[in-house]
C-alpha cells in the first residue's frame, strides 16, 4: 500500500496510507525549514485547494471563511498545543490520531478532526459531482449495487447520521463500503482505507441551506464530489 507523504525538516512523515505530492493541501504538516524566527508546527493548516468563492452557489465563501478559517484553524492550533513537549510532537499526523485514539480523546478529536477535514477538502470542487468514472466506478458496481444505489445508500446515511459526524466510502481490505463516523472518529482508525467523505457537522452547511442537510448532501453528490480524487486515492 503507497503513503501519503509530506516534509517536515529532514524527516519524512507518513501521512496517510496513499501517494500525493509533497505540499499537497492534504498533508496540512508544515514543510517550511525552521529558523530563530520561525515557529515550527507537525501539523499546520493547508490552504483550499480552490478559491473561497469557487463553489457558491452551493457552499458560499462565508462557510467556507468559517469553517477553513475558524473552525479547521482552531483544530490546528489545538493539536500543536497539546502534542508540545510530548513524544508526538514532531510526529505525523496519522501517527497523532492513531496514539490518541482510545488514550487520550481530546488530541484524538483535535488531531482527527484535522485529518478528516484535509480529507474532505480535497473530495470537492467546483464543477463536480453526478457518475464517477474509472476504477471507482467498476468498485461501486461490483460492490454497491451501481451508481444509483450507491448514490440512494449514501444520501441516506449522511441524512441519517445523527448529531455531528462523516459519511464515507472506504476500502475495507478489498470492498468497498459506506461507512458513517460520528463526531471526530474515521475509519482510519478501523483498518480501512478512506475514499470520500462529505462532512455533515451543522457548520458544514448551515449558513447555506439552514437545517436541510438534504439539500446539501444532494448538491454534494451531483455538483462537487472530486472524483479525480476517488480515483487516485485508489491507484
Amino acid at each position: 500500500m503507497k503513503t501519503y507523504c509530506a516534509v517536515f525538516g529532514a524527516v519524512s512523515l507518513a501521512v496517510a496510507s496513499h501517494a500525493f505530492m509533497v505540499g499537497s493541501p492534504l498533508t496540512g504538516v508544515s514543510k517550511a525549514p525552521a529558523s530563530s524566527s520561525t515557529v515550527r508546527m507537525a501539523v499546520a493548516l493547508p490552504p483550499l485547494p480552490f478559491e473561497d468563492t469557487a463553489l457558491e452557489p452551493l457552499i458560499s465563501k462565508r462557510t467556507l471563511d468559517i469553517h477553513h478559517g475558524k473552525h479547521h484553524a482552531k483544530y490546528v492550533t489545538v493539536t500543536n498545543e497539546m502534542i508540545k513537549g510530548t513524544d508526538l510532537e514532531n510526529a505525523s499526523l496519522e501517527e497523532i490520531v492513531k496514539a490518541a485514539k482510545g488514550k487520550n480523546q481530546g488530541l484524538f478529536n483535535n488531531a482527527a478532526q484535522v485529518w478528516n477535514h484535509n480529507f474532505y477538502w480535497n473530495c470537492i470542487k467546483p464543477n463536480g459531482g453526478g457518475k464517477p468514472t474509472g476504477k471507482v466506478a467498476a468498485l461501486i458496481d461490483r460492490d454497491l449495487g451501481g451508481f444509483e444505489a450507491f448514490r440512494k445508500q449514501f444520501a441516506a446515511d449522511s441524512n441519517g447520521n445523527f448529531g455531528s459526524g462523516w459519511t464515507w466510502l472506504a476500502m475495507d481490505g478489498d470492498k468497498l463500503k459506506i461507512v458513517k463516523t460520528s463526531n471526530a472518529d474515521l475509519p482510519l482508525t478501523q483498518g480501512m482505507t478512506p475514499l470520500l467523505v462529505i462532512d455533515v457537522w451543522e457548520h458544514a452547511y448551515y449558513l447555506d441551506v439552514q437545517n436541510v442537510r438534504a439539500q446539501y448532501v444532494d448538491n454534494f453528490l451531483d455538483k462537487l464530489v472530486n472524483w479525480d480524487f476517488v480515483n487516485a486515492n485508489l491507484a
